[in-house]
């Protein structure tokens, strides 16, 4: 159990949060919230140890390890995608070493009886085991397994960490802290930069975490699907949920709901109070009973409100112009960047008033398509864009494309044209650009900030054709909820890239799956294709089972090649000879035992070590090493049975 106690910490006199205290079991599940700004990842850096908090402690058990992901970092290695996740078994390497020693100082000693060898067999016991827990058998392939889940391909393994996008080595530091298997996971937004395969894949395996985990993230169904306990931090202090993301933000509601009436009842009493106080201020005969209100009032503890930051983006797409019926339409489109193919003879239509969303593994081609349709990359093969059809498009990088030496009123005054120039700050309003926030420069703003900024931008002229690659990047909860709304109000033709499953349920009719260079059409929204993708999953697992049992009769009815007879025979000498030296290892404790036994049925001749308690203990020691020698050689023979059995 980790204790956080009483811990405060501000900035440039500014105070964060005060005196916040909790406690983190060893299978908790938290989701950590509360608006931008409320300290949620400086707790996560305070948690890991990575800053101090201004008073405070955290209390962390001694053997307690974690693992803690920030949102953003620098990484420098000049490893292979493999070789670099491996690193993440750098402990296993010393473990090695010492079995290792240990079992060559083993091998070269006789003094079977003595306490030394038997602390060597103790302490060689103890790194076989922890062997075992940091997983040395299985290290390599749960490398496979961990990197797969998060996206990668098997040609992937071996190249540079450095030729891959900052977002793709977070998902290998992500899998590092994952092999490393801490008691506590600490996660800074861990879904940042995948992909709605690799969301699903990390869900499941934190769903089956057998430690602690605290999650900051901005994905309602993420945290929906594996929180059961919701923190929420606001005006410097913390509120404790035992409940999922969705259920505490109910549960909120009714604390405000309740708050909000103890404060009104406290306000009428203080009124009330103070009335009497006034009125009977300078009266002699009243003077005992207003002291007594006076004091009153003193003790009183004043119930606060807590504020929540309800501001957020409101707006609609204007309406939009008529289009013709065939609004996209690609045939043997391809689309290649040098040797690396990633569209090749795509045939795609979009039909006016579908919303569409792309989906797939990320480097699949989905922004690719999208940049190929808007105009902003060149591609070989047909397009055609049908008769009236006007584009607004916004891409992942948008905001990087606005002038920061521009104030926020400039960026919008600059393309406004006709009457909507009039309302221009009536716009920047509705995306929370009010009263002094339109002079700030676009290089002061937050990414938050300047995506809402990219957004408005594209009310500016009505278009019928809005391709949206990844909009809720940097927006928080209600904002996304909002621009959802207005997207569903939206007349025109929608396509849209995005992971966000709650942003896209509900939203689009149809779902474009990207895979090996091709797509694949989905009818209904997102639910409807990941519940298909389910079920394939679940075909594919037991297709693939009944394959493997079938390999496995006919194996099992063939003879042994002569490679594998040989291999069959060195694993058994291998067996044989551990058996010979544990069935020796056996016969020492036993005789130890069998002196031990002398001692303790001759008390006179032995008083003095009896007596000390040491006697005891050395014989109840060699019994635990001769159960765990007796154990270890029934392993070894059954071991020696099913070579015998396969050959």
């Amino acid at each position: 159990m980790i204790s956080v106690n009483n811990i405060s910490i501000s900035f440039s006199g500014n105070i964060l949060f005060e005196n916040v205290s909790f406690l983190i079991n060893p299978t908790d599940r938290i989701g950590l919230v509360g608006v931008n700004g409320a300290g949620k990842s400086t707790i996560l850096k305070i948690i890991a140890q990575k800053i101090e908090a201004s008073s405070g402690e955290v209390i962390v058990p001694k053997d307690n390890t974690f693992g803690y992901l920030p949102q953003e970092m620098q990484i420098d290695s000049n490893l292979s995608i493999y070789d670099e996740a491996l690193t993440a078994f750098s402990e296993l390497e010393e473990i090695e070493k010492k079995i290792a020693n240990l079992t060559q100082e083993i091998g070269n000693r006789e003094d079977y009886e003595s306490k030394e060898y038997l602390k060597i067999v103790d302490e060689l016991t103890h790194q076989n085991e922890r062997y075992s827990l940091f997983g040395g058998d299985t290290a390599e392939a749960n490398v496979e397994k961990v990197l797969k889940g998060l996206g990668f391909i098997q040609n992937d393994l071996n190249r540079p960490l450095q030729e891959f996008s900052n977002g793709w080595q977070m998902r290998v530091e992500l899998a590092k802290i994952l092999l490393k298997q801490p008691n506590c996971l600490l996660l800074d937004e861990p879904t940042n930069h995948l992909d709605i395969e690799s969301i699903l894949w990390l869900e499941d395996y934190l769903q089956n975490y057998h430690g602690a985990l605290i999650l900051v993230s901005h994905d309602r169904t993420f945290l929906d699907n594996i929180s059961n306990r919701t923190i929420e931090i606001t005006r410097g202090r913390i509120y404790d949920y035992k409940a999922s993301y969705s259920h505490y933000v109910a549960l909120r509601e009714e604390r405000l709901t309740q708050q909000k009436a103890t404060f009104n009842n406290q306000q009428k009493e203080v009124q009330e109070i103070e009335r009497f106080i006034e009125r009977f201020r300078y009266k002699n005969t009243k003077a005992k009973q207003v002291q007594s209100r006076i004091k009153q009032l003193d003790k009183m503890e004043m119930v606060e409100l807590d504020e929540i930051d309800r501001s957020t983006i409101h707006f609609k797409f204007p309406p939009a112009p008529p289009s013709g019926k065939v609004v996209v339409e690609t045939e043997k489109l391809n689309k290649s960047y040098g040797e690396l193919h990633v569209l090749k003879d795509l045939d795609f239509v979009s039909l006016k008033g579908e919303k569409i969303a792309f989906v797939g593994k990320n480097g699949e081609g989905k922004t690719t398509l999208s940049k190929i349709i808007a105009g902003a990359l060149e591609y070989e093969g047909k397009l055609n864009i049908g008769y009236n059809v006007s584009i607004g498009y916004y891409s992942q990088n948008q905001w990087e494309m606005l002038n920061p030496e521009k104030t926020v009123f400039e960026t919008i005054d600059d393309i406004a044209v006709g009457d909507i120039r009039k309302n221009i700050k009536s716009i920047l309003g509705s995306f929370m650009f009010g009263g002094e926030a339109i002079d700030k420069k676009v290089k002061i703003l937050s990414g938050g900030e300047k995506s809402r900024l990219s957004l408005a931008k594209l009310l500016l002229n009505p278009v019928n054709l809005l391709i949206l690659d990844e909009p809720t990047n940097h927006l928080d909860m209600r904002s996304k909820d909002i621009l959802k709304n207005a997207l569903l109000m939206y007349e025109g033709t929608l396509i849209i890239v995005s992971h966000d499953r709650d942003f896209l349920q509900g939203l689009t009719t149809k779902v474009i799956e990207f895979k090996n260079r091709a797509i694949k059409e989905h009818l209904g929204d997102i639910s409807n294709f990941l519940e298909k993708k389910r079920i394939e999953n679940l075909k594919s697992l037991e297709e693939s089972k009944k394959i493997n049992a079938s390999k496995s009769v006919q194996a099992s009815n063939n003879k042994l090649k002569y490679e594998q007879r040989k291999q069959l025979e060195r694993d058994l000498r291998k067996i044989n000879n551990q058996i010979t030296k544990a069935e020796e290892n056996i016969e020492a404790l036993e005789n130890e035992i069998s002196i031990m036994d002398t001692k303790l049925a001759n008390p006179d001749q032995y008083a003095k070590e009896i007596a000390s308690g040491e006697l005891y203990k050395e014989y109840d020691a060699l019994k635990a090493f001769l159960k765990k020698a007796m154990q270890n050689w029934e392993e070894l023979q059954m071991e020696a049975e099913k070579l015998k059995s396969n050959s």
